[in-house]
C-alpha cells in the first residue's frame, strides 16, 4: 500500500494544513526550514507536539536570505554560499540540524534530507560527489549523537541529469559512515504525469525508485499533481481513459500511487474532505502494472 504523507512546499496556511493531515492520521510531514518564507517549521512544532508519532522530514541546503545572513554572522556559511542561498556544507549541515530541532521542537529529527545537493553544481559531478559525501559525514556525526534517525536526498532533477545514482549515493554514504551500516535512508523525487520517467523504468525494474527500494530505503514521490497544475491538464476522456469515473485529480494520483516501488507520495491539502478523499485514492486499489504502461505509453509523447 501506498502512503499518504504531507507535503508543505506550497501550503499557504501550513497550520490548518498539518491540523487536518495528522488529525487523519497522516504517517509524515515533510518540511523544509526555507518553506513559507522560513515560517513553516516553527509553525508545525504545536501539531508536532499534539501528535507525537507523525514522522517530521527536513532538509539542509536552501535558505531564505534572513537564514543566510543569520548563518554567516555566526561563521557557518562563507560569503558565496549565502550569495547563493544554498549550502550542504557540513559546518552549514550540523548548524541546520540544531535550527530545525529547535523550530520543529522535536530532540531527534525523523529524517534529514540533502535538498537539491545538485544545486548549482556546474557540471563538476566528482566535486558534487564530495560535497555530498562530506555532508553525509556530518549527518552521520548527527545521528551518532542522536540527533537524527536517518537522512537522505530530495532532488528534483539529480537522478535525471545524471548528477548521481542511487548506487553512488550508498557508495558516498559508507564512505561518510566508514562501513555498510549507514544512516541513508531515504530519497524523495517528482513522480507525476508529468515527470512519468520515474514510473516507467520502475515499471522494467529500473531507476532509481527501483533501485532505492532494493537497497532498503524510504522513496517518497513529490508533486504528483506537478504544482497543482496537472488536474487542469487532464481532461474527462483521459481521466476516464485512467480509471472509469475518476476526476482528474483522483486519475493523477492513482498514477502516482500506482508506481512500483513507491513508499508514498507527498500531497498538500486545505481541506478535510479532500484529504480524505486522497487518502482514499492513494491508498486504494493500485492500477495494474501492465494498465499503468499503456498510460505511460500514451503520455509519453506530450509530457
Amino acid at each position: 500500500m501506498t502512503l499518504l504523507g504531507l507535503g508543505t512546499y506550497r501550503s499557504r496556511d501550513v497550520v490548518t494544513s498539518a491540523t487536518i493531515a495528522a488529525a487523519a492520521g497522516c504517517p509524515l510531514i515533510d518540511t523544509a526550514p526555507v518553506y513559507g518564507g522560513g515560517t513553516h517549521q516553527a509553525a508545525l512544532s504545536p501539531i508536532l507536539k499534539e501528535h507525537p508519532r507523525v514522522r517530521i522530514a527536513t532538509k539542509v541546503g536552501h535558505m531564505t536570505t534572513g537564514q543566510a545572513r543569520a548563518a554567516l554572522a555566526d561563521g557557518v556559511l562563507t560569503e558565496d554560499e549565502a550569495a547563493t542561498r544554498h549550502s550542504i556544507a557540513p559546518a552549514y549541515a550540523r548548524y541546520q540540524v540544531g535550527m530545525s530541532r529547535a523550530e520543529l521542537q522535536r530532540p531527534m529529527l525523523d529524517l534529514v534530507y540533502l535538498h537539491n545537493p545538485d544545486h548549482h553544481h556546474n557540471g563538476d559531478r566528482q566535486g558534487l560527489h564530495v560535497r555530498i559525501r562530506e555532508a553525509f559525514t556530518a549527518l552521520e556525526e548527527a545521528r551518532a549523537e542522536g540527533l537524527l534517525l536517518g537522512y537522505g536526498v530530495a532532488t528534483w532533477s539529480g537522478f535525471r541529469d545524471g548528477a548521481f545514482t542511487v548506487p553512488d549515493l550508498a557508495r558516498l554514504a559508507e564512505e561518510a559512515a566508514g562501513g555498510p551500516n549507514t544512516g541513508l535512508a531515504a530519497v524523495q523525487l517528482p513522480v507525476s504525469m508529468v515527470e512519468i520517467d520515474p514510473i516507467r523504468q520502475a515499471l522494467t525494474a529500473n531507476g532509481p525508485i527501483i533501485a532505492a527500494c532494493d537497497a532498503g530505503w524510504e522513496v517518497w514521490g513529490s508533486a504528483p499533481l506537478h504544482g497543482g497544475d496537472l488536474p487542469a491538464r487532464i481532461n474527462d476522456h483521459l481521466a476516464d481513459y485512467i480509471a472509469f469515473g475518476a476526476v482528474p485529480v483522483q486519475a493523477a494520483l492513482m498514477v502516482a500511487a500506482s508506481t512500483p516501488g513507491l513508499t508514498g507520495v507527498l500531497l498538500g491539502t486545505t481541506s478535510t474532505g479532500h484529504w480524505r478523499q486522497a487518502t482514499e485514492t492513494v491508498t486504494g486499489q493500485r492500477l495494474p502494472p501492465l494498465r499503468l504502461k499503456d498510460i505511460c505509453d500514451l503520455l509519453q509523447p506530450v509530457t
